[in-house]
């Protein structure tokens, strides 16, 4: 067992074992999608209706970055992931019985909050490797849960295609519940020294962002990134299916693949920001994003230019947030799990806002309003990201960007 303040290592391939299953539990936030209208007609619910299934989502997710991911500090990985995973599976079961819309919205709560597991993960993994390390291990979650989102919605339309909704639905139940059988296996036994009730661990949420600069700072800078993401992805459905580009959703879903140099960025810059310091790896990627805004203020009608931007704003996000996380970890790494909720609930909301403000935005002053407020945002959150943080954690060294190694208990 580990003494008080000790954090308990992970097994050789435990970040990879991770890495798998963030990517695979978010995944089911978005394998629906391609199959909602599907869904609409075997269950009787009208078009309009049918998208509160992913708000249901949504919603679900933000509740387990609230409630579950705090428990990070306090319980067992190998019991909290497995337990998890399972709650995921059975809501996954449940939306798959479901034959009206009330049971579908709850199942899809419930698969929300399950797949906030994904950043469980990342903050598990973070904190289970030396400090020196925490930047790649963070990173390749970071990269696991890419993929998961980048290939859920192909990956989805193809088993909903070949089984049908429910049956694809099911099939990610067999997924999540192997993932399951992973975490009981090889995550660690050994439950974090908790500091302090599970209740008084929630109430002291808003306290941690009043008391840590370096998190209120992580917190503005990744929510101001995340509303330009959120915004330039909606901006740019919304754009492309009006005249004269009049695209179908197959079409504008192929944009989607510039994802994929984000995911390919994301061991590099781990790799980077356990060199050079985090921050260094912030301000870069939000120079690549910041460039690739302005590719995208350009206009809409030449694709590989169009292509060219969302792909670096893509790579500067992604490799940003998992540069975030990571600082965040090293202000005190057993109180990762409430620090990174904090951090997430907040980044999310920023999401809600950005994704909201899309259309109204396209309606008043078309793409180069949509455009100009994603550059506006990231230009910001660089500038914010170049001031050097101040605060000095447990984790800090008199070498800038660093952080010393912490004490570790290896698992057997």
């Amino acid at each position: 067992m580990s003494a008080p303040g000790d954090v308990v290592s992970l097994r050789r391939g435990g970040v990879g074992l991770l890495a798998c299953t963030a990517g695979t539990a978010l995944a089911n936030n978005y394998a629906v999608q391609p199959a909602l209208g599907d869904v609409a007609r075997s269950t009787g619910t009208s078009t309009a209706a049918i998208g509160l299934v992913t708000t249901a989502a949504l919603a679900g997710c933000i509740a387990g970055f609230a409630f579950l991911l705090p428990l990070a500090d306090r319980t067992a990985p190998r019991r909290l992931v497995t337990a998890q995973l399972l709650l995921l599976a059975t809501g996954l079961v449940l939306a798959a019985a479901a034959h009206g819309l009330g049971l579908l919205l709850v199942a899809y709560v419930i698969i929300g909050a399950g797949a906030s597991v994904g950043a469980q993960s990342s903050t598990i993994a973070g904190r289970g490797v030396p400090a020196e390390r925490r930047g790649s291990a963070v990173a390749l979650v970071a990269a696991g849960m890419s993929a998961g989102i980048l290939l859920s919605r192909l990956v989805g339309g193809a088993l909903a295609d070949a089984f049908g909704w429910r049956g694809m639905l099911l099939t990610f139940a067999g997924l999540v519940l192997l993932c399951a059988a992973g975490a009981r296996l090889w995550l660690p036994g050994e439950r974090p020294a908790p500091t302090g009730g599970y209740l008084a661990t929630l109430t002291a949420l808003p306290g941690l962002l009043r008391r840590h600069r370096t998190l209120r700072r992580a917190v503005l800078t990744g929510s101001l990134w995340y509303f330009a993401f959120s915004l330039v992805w909606v901006a740019l459905t919304v754009r492309l299916a009006q005249p004269p580009y009049g695209l179908d959703a197959a079409a504008i879903g192929l944009y989607s693949l510039a994802g994929v140099l984000g995911f390919a960025a994301l061991p590099v810059a781990g790799r980077l920001g356990d060199r050079f310091g985090q921050r260094v790896v912030i301000c870069a990627s939000m120079g690549a994003g910041a460039t690739g805004a302005a590719l995208l203020c350009t206009g809409l009608d030449t694709p590989a230019v169009t292509a060219a931007g969302l792909a670096l704003v893509d790579a500067g996000c992604f490799t940003a947030q998992a540069a975030n996380q990571a600082r965040i970890l090293a202000i005190d790494p057993r109180r990762g799990g409430s620090l990174s909720g904090v951090y997430l609930l907040l980044y999310f909301l920023a999401g809600v806002v950005g994704s909201a403000l899309a259309a109204p935005l396209i309606a008043s002053g078309g793409w180069p309003a949509a455009s100009g407020a994603v550059l506006g945002a990231l230009l910001l959150a660089g500038l914010l990201a170049l001031r050097p943080d101040t605060e000095a954690s447990a984790h800090d060294t008199k070498r800038p960007g660093r952080e010393r190694p912490g004490r570790f208990v290896r698992w057997r």
